[in-house]
């Protein structure tokens, strides 16, 4: 027994010799191994055959399969049964009544009383076609006998044989009787095959049709990738939308559903259909079921746009080919043709592309410009793209502000005549003066003579928030942000949009993100063109296009952020819009750095040079109270609008722009508040000459102490 003793250790032990040939580790308080039952082997066995991916596709094959047969027997017995009855024309007449077409409708009751009498003529002829067949029978069987004697008598004359002369007809016997026989030998096998065949024929039908469940059907037809728009499809697709009206309204049409569908046409990169929908049903309960459309149409949600065009109860469909908004567009014309240069008047930017795949082309003649949309998603190229093709016009001047200061507005230095680029405070206050210099511009212009033609001015600041949000105050508590009064950036850009269009100086802002915060609306308002990209709620998305192109169908919150980068919902006068609809969806050009920068390297080259600043120059300190006493001079009260006048004529420069709230807060903190008399406000000389002294008072006091 010593022989077959087994040595156990521990497995921190140090083996030994004697123990080294034979050892068995053991780990200390390990549980025993038990051998698994067999039911659980065979439990696991049956699952795992169950749910292993070749049973599952094997599964679906055969239901697949039975279920084409058995549907395409269906749709044989429904093809077999509306020709043989008036159930096609009943359905027809239906669909035009729920539409409202009675002409249709009477048109296709003619159709079917037309349908009617000639069936009942075939009925009646039926009646009476066994005795005329019979008789028919008779006189042809009498004929053929007549005319095959008639040739044995020739055959017998001619050979000199009597017995020729039942040889024809002997030989139509035994013709006869060999297609018995062929009849006998296969009629056994064609009982037996003739099933079989007519299922084959049957599964065809329903295969074509795709007649089966979804979950059975192929993962490239179940993922819908390249199925074709057909009017059954979009039936189909209205149908499951979840609106009982309109559910409700296509069961009445039976399959003639499609007669709410027009033409459906090719555009672009996908196709476009007008639904006329039912009596009440709403153009916005289908918009609001956009994503469940989409994918009822086995498409995602950015594939499918839902607009409304100008008749009544109608909303336009156009839904992309899968995959095909993820393709990028080609380079931008500026890019690919070198001899290319602008127009400001009678000139349209190329901007990209609309889902048709035409060309996206933009007028800039006297329109301000909003372009807004989350970060990162293109923005600054699609506002620099249109400045870059304006550049080609010589005429046109820039002032440019790069709140976001990373250099993507560099190439313009050399260009544009003030360029200010950084994100800082003292950015926007240099900033906001570049825009009330353009103020002032615009002024100087406006008093000009008439008939006086002025070269463009574009006043251009992208990442418009940081300006709008900017906590700076200057020396007179006015802010440089915010959307008070006294706002200073706020007001320029507002007197710039209330009059600089008649005079060629135009506001173009970029800006992230829209809120009321960091984007007025007053300003949002004033722009001519607005355009978006991709945003976050409906709510921003109508503060960047204004109510009416969100309510027409306009949705840049349903853009997909990073994926739809540099696609533009447009609202605008100077883009073509189709007829009815209210926006257009824009796939932007993208023009890189480099291409830019040789872009702004022809445009160079057009003009004699242009000095860039890089700041603007302080204006010449004035004092507004001693002024306003200046221009007072010694009568005892002036009228306000006359004080206006003047300072405007002492310094154009600094008062140039005012309006009576600038007078009145200068006033107002001096405590020489102006007053009416007369019916008319007026300013008085002693007290602006009473808050003059006691400024200088409290001056010295403070110098003082």
């Amino acid at each position: 027994m010593s022989e077959n003793v087994v040595h156990l250790r521990k497995a921190t032990d140090p083996p030994t010799p004697d123990t080294a040939p034979t050892v068995l580790t053991v780990v200390p308080d390990a549980p025993p191994t038990r051998p698994v039952p067999l039911w659980v082997r065979s439990g696991r066995a049956v699952k795992s055959a169950v749910t292993h991916e070749s049973t599952r596709a094997t599964a679906r094959a055969a239901a697949r399969h039975s279920m084409y047969t058995l549907n395409g027997g269906r749709i044989v017995a429904r093809r077999t049964w509306d020709g043989r009855t008036g159930s096609r024309y009943e359905r027809m007449i239906r669909a035009a009544e729920a539409a409202g077409n009675l002409e249709a409708a009477e048109e296709w009751e003619e159709r079917l009383q037309r349908f009617r009498a000639a069936r009942h003529h075939r009925r009646m002829d039926l009646l009476h076609s066994p005795i005329e067949a019979a008789k028919g029978v008779a006189v042809g069987a009498g004929m053929s006998v007549g005319v095959l004697v008639a040739l044995g008598v020739v055959m017998a004359l001619n050979t000199g044989h009597l017995g020729d002369v039942i040889t024809p007809l002997t030989a139509t016997i035994d013709f006869i009787a060999l297609l018995i026989r062929i009849v006998q030998i296969v009629w056994g096998p064609a009982l037996t095959i003739g099933p079989f065949l007519a299922l084959l024929a049957l599964w065809s039908v329903g295969r074509k049709q795709q007649a089966a469940p979804n979950w059975a059907l192929p993962a490239n037809v179940r993922n819908g990738e390249g199925e074709p728009i057909t009017p059954s499809i979009v039936v189909k697709a209205l149908r499951d939308l979840g609106v009982p009206a309109l559910r409700n309204a296509i069961k009445e049409m039976g399959d003639a559903g499609a007669s709410m569908l027009g033409p459906i046409r090719i555009a672009g990169c996908g196709v476009e259909v007008d639904v006329t929908l039912p009596s009440g049903v709403s153009t916005n309960e289908v918009q609001n079921r956009r994503r469940k459309l989409a994918e009822n149409l086995t498409r995602h949600e950015h594939e499918v746009f839902i607009t409304i065009p100008q008749a009544a109860r109608t909303v336009r469909l156009w839904v992309a080919d899968s995959g095909a908004l993820d393709e990028p567009i080609g380079p931008s014309p500026l890019v690919t043709d070198e001899t290319m240069t602008a127009d400001y008047a009678k000139g349209r930017a190329p901007w990209g592309q609309d889902l048709r795949g035409d060309a996206a082309s933009v007028s800039l003649y006297q329109r301000h410009l909003l372009i807004t949309g989350l970060s990162n998603q293109g923005k600054t190229v699609a506002l620099r793209s249109l400045a870059l093709w304006l550049s080609l016009d010589k005429s046109v001047q820039f002032l440019m502000g790069d709140l976001k200061g990373v250099g993507d507005w560099a190439m313009f230095d050399g260009l544009a005549t003030t360029l200010i680029q950084g994100p800082t405070d003292e950015h926007v206050i240099q900033v906001t003066e570049m825009v009330e210099g353009a103020v002032d511009e615009m002024n100087r212009r406006i008093q000009a003579p008439p008939g006086t033609v002025f070269p463009p001015l574009i006043v251009c600041v992208d990442e418009a928030q940081v300006a709008f949000m900017c906590p700076a105050i200057d020396d007179q508590k006015r802010p440089y942000g915010g959307s008070k009064a006294n706002s200073r950036y706020f007001m320029a850009v507002r007197k710039i949009h209330n009059q600089g269009r008649a005079v060629n100086v135009l506001m173009w802002q970029g800006t992230q993100d829209p809120t009321n915060e960091n984007l007025p609306k007053l300003v949002r308002e004033g722009a001519h063109t607005r355009a978006s990209l991709a945003l976050g709620t409906e709510s921003q998305a109508r503060m960047a296009l204004g109510d009416k192109a969100v309510d027409g169908g306009a949705a840049p919150n349903l853009l997909r952020p990073g994926l739809d980068r540099g696609t533009l919902v447009v609202a605008s006068d100077g883009i073509t819009i189709p007829a009815g609809q209210s926006s257009i969806t824009v796939r932007t050009h993208y023009i890189n750095d480099d291409d830019a920068e040789a872009i702004t390297d022809r445009a160079k080259a057009l003009r004699d040079g242009v000095t860039t600043l890089h700041a603007i120059e302080q204006r010449e300190e004035h004092d507004p109270l001693a002024d306003i006493a200046t221009v007072i001079g010694d009568a005892p009260r002036v009228r306000t609008k006359d004080v206006l006048a003047r300072l405007a004529t002492l310094n154009t420069g600094a008062y140039g722009s005012w309006s009576f709230i600038d007078l009145k807060r200068v006033l107002d903190d001096a405590g020489a508040e102006p007053y009416k008399s007369d019916g008319v406000m007026v300013v008085a000389r002693d007290r602006v000459a009473r808050a003059l002294a006691n400024r200088d008072t409290e001056g010295s006091a403070s110098a003082d102490g």
